[in-house]
């Protein structure tokens, strides 16, 4: 008889089911698929191994450094290629981010590259909002973003760049979760901008995300593999429909469970391998965000042989980008072709091979019983780092019962 029940075999039930093995508990973890990992996946476009979902980690917190060198991973640890990424704003070609800026959040309204982006008058609206005294932090990032530096630098700088990492618009995420520091930042420093110089001066040096090489998928088996050693019992192609029936306390790591969740959002990626000599000098840095209302259909784009070392020696002179898609396109490979040309601003005659997946990224739990266990991007959001600390968090409470 198992001490734990683990359902779903995304990255969050594996972390959790391997720290409860680790501890000597006995383990079941099912999966209704015939595959573990969930969204973090490997795919293979022009004989190029590719993660076909997250291709980096946020390095905040440690979660995921700590769980790759557990796993002797450490050593593939790999940053992105330096510079800054891009924004394909409504009107216009595209323009760098802006350079001191936490989430698009800019720490002067009025530096040159943030003006670039929304204008003066926006620019100089921000910095009037933001000089007001702060009574209160919203409880959302858009509201707050909004009230303190109004809806322009909103919609046209924030929510690009929100969209691209957590694939909400700022309205929908907490504040909390955009950044745990950020309310007491706020407070803090008094204002919006203050807050955010404040949060970028004690972050340490580096890039604010990782990689490891050959693809973040590499995870999945390498956790699947340390839990099995551990003792756990991993059971593929079996589906959980009465949770009752399972053995021990049951861990739900599979949106949908139980009603832990809502309406999940669907999101496109199709990946294209080119040849083209023109994106050797990287014309659009690592890649793009793309701003609402943008001629293209396309959410972002991420020249990942420019992004990352390792992949650029794997293509052999090719060039991987990858582009997100909010809203299906009726030929998503022609489509992003045209999408790629209109924000790399280079023809791509001559596309090599071409994928196309989706996967539903689930909505923010609405009701969770009180008794029920949850983990995963439900509760702890999307981002692989916020994933892994909460299920460490997770297993560790249930092992000091």
């Amino acid at each position: 008889m198992a001490d734990f029940s683990v359902v779903g075999g995304g990255v969050a039930g594996l972390v959790v089911a391997r720290r409860l093995a680790a501890s000597g508990a006995s383990v079941t973890l099912f999966e209704a698929s015939d595959r573990l990992g969930g969204t973090v996946r490997r795919h293979e476009v022009a004989g190029i191994g590719l993660d076909a979902g997250a291709e980096s980690f946020a390095v905040r917190g440690g979660a995921v450094a700590a769980l790759l060198a557990e796993l002797d991973l450490a050593g593939d640890i790999v940053a992105p290629a330096p510079g800054p990424a891009w924004l394909q704003p409504v009107d216009g070609e595209a323009v760098p981010l802006p350079a001191t800026a936490l989430l698009g959040i800019p720490a002067d309204p009025l530096a040159d590259d943030v003006v670039r982006v929304v204008g003066r008058a926006a620019a100089e609206r921000a910095a009037e909002l933001d000089a007001q005294p702060v009574t209160a932090v919203p409880a959302s990032l858009g509201s707050l973003v909004r009230d303190r530096m109004g809806a322009d630098m909103l919609d046209l700088l924030l929510a690009p760049v929100v969209h691209g990492v957590h694939s909400q618009h700022p309205d929908e995420l907490a504040v909390a979760r955009a950044h745990p520091g950020l309310a007491d930042a706020v407070v803090s420093a008094g204002s919006l901008s203050g807050a955010v110089a404040q949060l970028r001066a004690a972050a340490p040096p580096g890039a604010a995300v990782a990689g490891i090489r050959g693809g973040i998928h590499r995870l999945v088996p390498a956790l699947a593999d340390d839990l099995e050693r551990r003792g756990g019992d991993i059971r593929l192609r079996t589906r959980v429909d009465d949770l009752d029936a399972l053995d021990g306390t049951v861990v739900i790591a599979a949106p949908g469970v139980a009603g832990t969740t809502g309406t999940g959002r669907r999101i496109d990626l199709v990946t294209l391998v080119v040849e083209q000599e023109e994106l050797d000098a990287a014309p659009r840095g690592t890649g793009l965000l793309v701003a609402a209302g943008a001629p293209v259909g396309a959410r972002a784009l991420t020249h990942a042989t420019a992004k990352w070392e390792w992949l650029r020696e794997a293509a052999g002179g090719r060039h991987v980008v990858r582009l997100s898609y909010d809203e299906t396109p009726s030929d998503p490979v022609a489509a992003a072709v045209a999408d790629a040309e209109t924000l790399l601003g280079v023809p791509l005659p001559v596309v090599v091979d071409a994928a196309h997946v989706f996967w539903v990224r689930p909505a923010a739990a609405s009701t969770v019983p009180s008794d029920v266990v949850v983990v995963g991007e439900t509760v702890a959001g999307s981002g692989l780092a916020g994933i892994v600390a909460h299920a460490e968090r997770t297993a560790a409470e249930l092992l000091a019962r």
